[in-house]
């Protein structure tokens, strides 16, 4: 691995030399295919640095939306949006004739799992055919979705070389992963470094020099494949620390006398050989909850079987599992049966501060409650949007918090943790508040009314005799 040098253009020549330049004097053309968490962030930063910017994405809402200077990106400045569409820097579309004189085309798309947790490519293929379609000599194309190794030379590159050009010979081609991170005010496209590797030394030259253009910091790796794999050990790395305090709480809830969270700031007072995660309802997002089974399901080609890593994904499946049976078990201390019980799950989206719904834990909780039998089920999230949330076929819309409202129901759910939210207000009024994420650490009144992830009231001591 090597940071990129310009001093790298000194060994392009034909082709790869005339790219090159088109983008030292901004006159490359970029394409992106996919407009979401990805994709609009390196549209977005392209414009804003003067090269023509091409989007494609099949949502007509999406496209709809930036024609008329609007951003649905939380995490980007909704007046940059409307300022890169306005002057012209940035154009959208839902076909991909638009993209016939880029440059550069940028793929980011899903990448999720089927029923089975398999890969599922097809937005990649689509994609890949859609670029195949409009390709020329001498374009690069950088697929961004995070994926398996072997995913660009295997089945990206026979749908592009299906327009009857070559890769590494007519155009070139490299995989760099995404690393964003909703919701982070620290690190944003520009200033996280990441990681290109091309299918031969001009790819990945030129990959990282457009990278450059727009990020600080760009890496080198040997090929695609180091790129792909390291995408999955960054994710992958998460999961299995996060599965690790997970199984911890359910032992400091079984041991009795232990809360977990003290535990981890204990730990965290070590400044060295130790990162602080935190155990919770579950995982989300696009990646954690999935990368582990893509790789589990590449090693399976290989007659090999990714035990540590499969098992930290299954723990940290099991975390919704038990939240619900938490709720069950209090409910089960009432007078009341479990089909009249009222449940409020406060917090849908999958982490703090953010409206991004996917693979939201919260979704697993709701449908354990309900196949446990509880049916009234409601929701409170500031940042869900008028359309709803939606879990188990159904649509929940957000409820606004009173003290009235809070102590109408059985059972409260803490389940993200935004700053949004008025704790010691929800804990006051609340009748049973189970917290999965810490949320009520500071509060002394009603505590036995709390019931924490990783944490069972302490008992008496049973003193033997002898």
């Amino acid at each position: 691995m090597r940071l990129f040098n310009p001093s790298l253009l000194d060994n392009l020549g034909g082709n790869a030399d005339v790219l090159a330049k088109k983008l030292e004097n901004k006159t490359a053309v970029i394409g992106v295919a996919g407009l979401g968490y990805v994709g609009m962030p390196i549209a977005l930063e392209f414009a804003k640095m003067g090269y023509k910017t091409i989007g494609v994405d099949p949502s007509r809402w999406k496209i709809e939306s930036l024609q008329k200077g609007k951003n649905y990106i939380e995490d980007l400045s909704d007046a940059e949006v409307a300022e890169v569409i306005h002057s012209g820097m940035f154009i959208s579309s839902a076909e991909y004739d638009v993209l016939a004189d880029a440059d550069v085309i940028y793929i980011c798309v899903p990448t999720p799992f089927n029923a089975n947790k398999d890969p599922d490519l097809a937005y990649v293929i689509s994609a890949g055919e859609g670029v195949s379609s409009i390709l020329k000599k001498g374009q690069l194309i950088i697929l961004k979705s995070t994926t398996f190794p072997g995913t660009t030379e295997d089945y990206l590159i026979p749908v592009l070389n299906k327009s009857g050009l070559s890769a590494g010979t007519d155009y070139y081609i490299a995989f760099s992963p995404e690393r964003v991170d909703p919701g982070n005010k620290q690190f944003n496209t520009a200033n996280t470094p990441i990681v290109v590797g091309g299918i031969d030394s001009d790819s990945s030259i030129l990959a990282a020099l457009a990278n450059s253009k727009v990020i600080e910091k760009v890496y080198m790796v040997d090929n695609p494949k180091v790129a792909e794999l390291e995408k999955l050990l960054e994710n992958i790395f998460r999961s299995v620390n996060i599965a690790l305090v997970n199984e911890l709480a359910l032992l400091c809830e079984r041991m009795g006398d232990i809360n977990v969270w003290e535990v981890i700031e204990a730990a965290s007072t070590k400044p060295f050989g130790y990162l602080k995660f935190q155990p919770g309802p579950g995982v989300g997002g696009h990646c954690i909850p999935i990368d582990p089974y893509y790789l589990s399901w590449l090693a399976r080609e290989y007659d090999f079987e990714t035990k540590f890593i499969t098992l930290a994904a299954n723990v940290n499946e099991g975390m919704p599992y038990h939240v619900a049976n938490l709720v069950v078990r209090e409910i089960a201390n009432l007078p009341i049966s479990i089909s009249q019980a009222k449940v409020l799950i406060v917090g849908v989206s999958f982490k703090k501060n953010v409206k991004d719904l996917r693979h939201s834990p919260a979704e697993s909780v709701i449908i354990r409650l309900i196949e446990n039998g509880i049916r009234n089920i409601d929701i409170t999230d500031p940042w869900v949007e008028g359309e709803g949330y939606e879990a188990a076929g159904t649509t929940y819309y957000t409820k606004d918090i009173s003290p009235e409202m809070i102590a109408s129901y059985d059972v409260v759910v803490l389940i993200t943790d935004h700053d949004d939210f008025d704790i010691p207000a929800i804990v006051k009024h609340s009748r049973k508040v189970i917290d999965t994420r810490n949320m009520a650490k500071n509060i002394t009144e009603n505590r036995d009314n709390i019931i924490l992830l990783g944490s069972t009231p302490k008992k008496e001591k049973i003193v033997m005799q002898h």
